[in-house]
């Protein structure tokens, strides 16, 4: 959209379009397209859109978000149940949930005051051997009607594809979110969100749309509304997830600036995030990340870090250190920001000296065994540069990396962000010996996304890629690649079932319903040993085109409960052998636990 609007929460776009009549709602797409080729003017927290010439729409975004019907006002005759307000709910951003905020004192922290255990003798002590078991934690029957609501709304999504999903589809999926959030089922209801945000994308022609992403999107919907009914304990709880992340005190801290990436979402925030490592390897993350646009990503590596009265910026902290006392951290390595911490600047290492130098002597295929089970993805290679290699989404760079050939991709296509042409640079010095920091990215072939890496021509320094121009007068003299890279592998046909995968979320359950004979797919498939393969895509087939007529030779309404499932069921199969051949092609043990 080329509207400027604030982001709208997601309850108030869902009640806009259920106030809609019948007939309104099969215009609201139009009205969305004719809204956004309007003129728009924002004045402080209020944005105005002349609808014509004697209409205007207001929006009001007090701290930045509208919250509230009352908030999108129109002057047409129709108002309040008009289709313009519905429409501008409709083009503008998705507001997210409240920002996570940052402990104040570390007792806010701590989590909340369990009784410590009685001894033995004391008194009112239970007998502990005629004491019933606790029973396990079940999902209420709240949770479970969202649950059930999100899957249906899901379900209809993938019915409709990408070209179906409008306005009104998005909606109704819009409402299950707000409905399971207040639930207590925030996973989910993040995860419906980022549908919405990728669907608006296709139909808008964004660049930054990718299918891969809103299947992914799909798929954790629907599978976490299919588990959520029949969980309980532990595997509700990581159903459930959570709204915000806890932090912990972790008393004082040592550390050394790793590498910054700056940060660019489709929802709408931008920022930086700084990584660094302690002494014994452990990595925590200070970020910078708010609503914005890709001035932002750029510019926030510049901002002072939010960590104490330090005035370091993200940029300075990757190449120095970091004294923190009273330290808070989040499960993921988040460092928190409150009133009771306090960090000065310290001295930093490069990537060869200790302690940093440790990170790259884990071995690879331990370090992908990390990242496939849950760690934080992030790969310490050494690497040689040996060419290019051409994709569907651009050239990577290739390399040798402990015995394999390793495609090292951009981690972000935009053109605000330097990682591209970096990479094109890198590209002309074949035979470049480097250390890196990349994010694995699963594929049957060794993959990553380049982050960072040292200076081609001062191995003390390092440049982050997605910051730092590479110039050429960085690049060494071209030498020799090595030779004894091993040739890739023949892969599996496993895309005769991702590609039907990716074909049902962006087109929907006709695209695979039309005449056609699958067998031979399916022959090819249990060629390659992969019969479930076949019999996934067999089913996925049979239930797309599966149309009963009723009594009077009419077609009834198809199975979307029936096309959901084995959609599910494919795309669950392909993410995990996907996974499983990432791990193979490593030489990795995806069952490996991840490190603590």
């Amino acid at each position: 959209m080329s509207l400027d609007l604030p982001p709208v929460a997601p309850a108030v776009t869902a009640e806009l379009v259920q106030g809609l009549t019948p007939r309104l709602r099969k215009r609201l797409d139009a009205g969305v397209t004719k809204l956004a080729g309007r003129p728009s003017v924002r004045d402080g927290d209020t944005v105005r859109i002349a609808v014509d010439d004697d209409t205007h729409l207001e929006l009001h975004a007090p701290g930045g978000t509208v919250t509230s019907t009352d908030a999108i006002r129109c002057g047409c005759l129709l108002a309040p149940d008009c289709l313009h307000r519905a429409a501008a709910a409709s083009a503008a951003p998705i507001a997210d949930s409240e920002p996570e905020p940052e402990p104040e004192s570390q007792s806010q922290s701590l989590p909340d005051a369990v009784p410590p255990s009685l001894g033995e003798d004391a008194p009112g002590t239970p007998d502990t051997q005629s004491a019933s078991p606790a029973e396990p934690e079940t999902p209420t029957p709240d949770q479970r009607a969202a649950a059930q609501a999100m899957y249906d709304a899901a379900a209809a999504v993938l019915e409709a594809g990408t070209d179906g999903a409008g306005a009104v589809l998005q909606a109704e999926l819009l409402r299950a979110a707000h409905t399971a959030r207040i639930s207590g089922l925030p996973r989910i209801a993040a995860s419906a969100v980022a549908v919405v945000t990728q669907l608006r994308a296709a139909r808008g022609a964004d660049p930054a749309y990718r299918l891969a992403e809103l299947t992914a999107a799909l798929r954790e919907v629907l599978v976490t509304a299919h588990r959520l009914p029949g969980s309980t304990g532990s595997e509700l709880a990581t159903l459930r997830g959570t709204a915000r992340q806890p932090y912990a005190p972790d008393g004082s801290l040592r550390l050394y600036g790793l590498f910054s990436e700056p940060v660019l979402t489709t929802t709408g925030y931008a920022g930086a995030v700084t990584w660094t490592a302690d002494a014994e390897g452990r990595l925590y993350t200070v970020s910078d990340v708010v609503p914005g646009g890709p001035g932002r990503a750029v510019g926030a590596a510049d901002r002072a870090v939010r960590i104490g009265d330090t005035a370091l910026t993200h940029r300075e902290l990757s190449r120095a250190g970091l004294a923190v006392s009273g330290a808070t951290v989040s499960p993921t390595g988040r460092l928190g920001a409150g009133a009771g911490v306090r960090a000065v600047r310290a001295s930093g290492a490069a990537w060869r000296e200790d302690p940093l130098a440790g990170l790259w002597e884990l071995p690879v295929a331990d370090q992908v065994s990390r990242a496939l089970t849950g760690g934080d993805g992030l790969l310490f290679l050494d690497v040689t540069l040996t060419g290019t290699v051409r994709e569907a989404a651009g050239d990577c760079l290739l390399a040798h990396c402990d015995g394999l050939t390793l495609r090292l991709a951009a981690a972000h296509d935009h053109p605000a962000l330097p990682y591209r042409d970096n990479l094109r640079l890198l590209s002309a010095a074949p035979g470049t010996r480097l250390r890196v920091v990349a994010r694995l990215d699963p594929s049957p072939l060794p993959r990553a996304l380049l982050l960072a890496t040292d200076h081609p021509s001062d191995p003390g320094a390092h440049l982050d890629l997605g910051l730092d121009r590479l110039q050429h007068a960085d690049l060494p003299a071209p030498a020799t690649a090595p030779a004894g890279s091993s040739p890739a592998p023949d892969e599996a046909p496993l895309h005769l079932l991702r590609r039907r995968v990716h074909q049902a979320a962006s087109a929907g359950r006709r695209v695979l319903a039309f005449p056609g004979d699958s067998a031979t797919d399916s022959r090819r498939l249990g060629r390659y040993g992969l019969a479930c393969a076949g019999d996934l895509l067999d089913e996925l087939h049979s239930a797309a085109a599966d149309r009963s007529r009723d009594v009077f030779g009419r077609l009834v309404p198809a199975d979307i409960n029936r096309f959901a499932h084995a959609w599910l069921a494919a795309a669950h199969y392909t993410e995990e052998v996907d996974r499983s051949l990432c791990a193979a092609a490593w030489g990795a043990d995806p069952a490996l636990p991840p490190a603590p």
